[in-house]
């Protein structure tokens, strides 16, 4: 990876790491951030939902019983948009790379699996919130997932069920095809999956 500063300074970029629960999202992007940091790049990590008003309202949701359909996306594009005013906007404004643990692919997923068109939820998120330079989906087959879940977390929450699983799986792989987007095999080593995301990172963007 170079260490140019000047690339980073140049442009900024927004890589997105995606996946069903159990994929191990927050480790490819921490282990990320470390090496592109290690090269003279300027990082913020982040995740969704945030820590923020809206993020924490959902995250509390999890364990104590769902939202309604409406209330639960608006709360999602309320959080991401305070997000991407003062996160991810300003950073790539300023030519750093912003590395996401989930984003609006996510609530295309999720919130697609409770019946809301994806589509629609899309050209929405796309209305304010810059689309990634790099979308990186870290496939993991749902008994996988899981079982590795169970093991985190001790049970599934309200987000974390087969059937809605197997519906997120399936719109993830779905991305495929847009531009930008890989699929990386999460079945494999934790340094194999980062090992394959680098050379990625190094391709796509050039870092």
């Amino acid at each position: 990876m170079s260490s140019n500063q000047e690339t980073s300074a140049a442009k900024g970029y927004l890589i997105v790491i995606e996946g069903i629960d159990g994929t191990g999202k927050s480790t490819q992007a921490t282990m990320l951030s470390k090496t592109l940091r290690k090269h003279n790049h300027e990082v913020i990590q982040s995740f969704e939902p945030t820590n923020g008003p809206w993020g924490k309202k959902l995250r509390e949701s999890a364990t104590t019983g769902r939202l309604s359909i409406e209330d639960e996306l608006t709360y999602f594009i309320n959080d991401r948009r305070e997000h991407v005013n003062q996160v991810i906007a300003p950073t790539i404004a300023a030519g750093g790379i912003v590395i996401l643990d989930r984003y609006y692919f996510s609530t295309m997923a999720y919130q697609g699996a409770r019946g809301i068109d994806t589509n629609s939820i899309r050209t929405e998120n796309e209305n304010f919130a810059p689309k990634p330079d790099l979308l990186i989906v870290l496939d993991l087959d749902v008994d996988t997932a899981l079982r590795r879940i169970g093991v985190r977390d001790g049970q599934a929450n309200e987000f974390e069920k087969r059937e809605s699983l197997n519906f997120c799986r399936d719109l993830f792989l779905s991305l495929k095809e847009q531009d930008g987007a890989h699929i990386i095999d999460a079945n494999t080593s934790i340094d194999q999956v980062q090992e394959h995301l680098k050379r990625l990172v190094v391709k796509e963007l050039n870092l």
